[in-house]
């Protein structure tokens, strides 16, 4: 992490975390200094060797990462807990090659087996954290300046999810609820767009006001920030990450 936020303790959970932006989030979580972070992924392996990577950078002697397939019962068996949960699993028509086809020309099927992935998968696993976290008693923190503030039952971030209703539903239980929006990310799954659309590179760098997309990294960064201490008044909004596409692109 290029800021170096401290989270003091907590149990992170993140999905998607066997590569791109779900990786590098759950590792900075580690590096933040929670006690145990869980690598959610359908690709096992991919999760169990990104946790067992995690362990150089973490900075709590008692951290303990948890590579997983079902997800939130197993959490809370283990660390009894859930602080921070990150959703970051999706995939692309290019993902398993579920498709090569042009989105003109999109079949039903692989639509709905997509927003079986993205959309439902986001949803369940939403349900199934506030329904844990409504039931956890809430963490406080303490500093010098600003004496003893309370981090609520839970931090939520989700992934280009539209939030609002959910980030209100779930304020009553003093969980956050809150989205990033990146535009293009250096992800294995961009890496595969390249590949097929070889001009992307260009549009890309074009568009952007930095000339290039973003890390995994930068990206990581605000979600670890949104379910930090310094977050504790943020609910319900999204914040793009996309170095000022959007405040440029009407003037170009």
């Amino acid at each position: 992490m290029a800021a170096k936020l401290t989270l003091n303790g907590g149990i992170a959970l993140v999905t998607g975390a066997a590569s791109g932006i779900g990786k590098d989030t759950a590792t900075a979580f580690a590096e933040a200094g929670t006690r145990g972070v869980v690598f959610a992924d359908l690709n096992e392996k991919g999760a169990q060797e990104a946790a067992e990577q995690s362990k150089k950078y973490a900075a709590n002697n008692e951290f303990r990462p948890l590579a997983i397939h079902k997800m939130v019962d197993t959490t809370t068996k283990e660390f009894g807990r859930i602080d921070s949960s990150v959703n970051s699993a999706g995939v692309s028509r290019l993902i398993g090659n579920l498709s090569l086809a042009t989105t003109p020309n999109l079949n039903t099927e692989f639509f709905m087996k997509l927003m079986e992935i993205n959309a439902k998968g986001t949803m369940l696993c939403i349900r199934a954290v506030t329904k844990a976290m409504a039931q956890q008693e809430p963490l406080t923190n303490t500093t010098a300046r600003g004496g003893t503030r309370s981090l609520g039952r839970g931090s939520i971030v989700n992934l280009g999810s539209i939030n609002g209703y959910i980030a209100i539903d779930c304020a009553k239980d003093h969980i956050r609820v809150n989205a990033v929006c990146p535009s293009w990310v250096d992800t294995p799954m961009m890496q595969a767009s390249l590949q097929r659309v070889p001009q992307l590179g260009q549009i890309i760098q074009s568009v952007s006001p930095l000339g290039r997309a973003a890390t995994v990294e930068e990206v990581a960064d605000y979600i670890v920030f949104l379910c930090s201490p310094s977050a504790t008044y943020i609910n319900g909004t999204g914040l793009c990450i996309d170095a000022g596409i959007t405040v440029t692109s009407h003037a170009a």
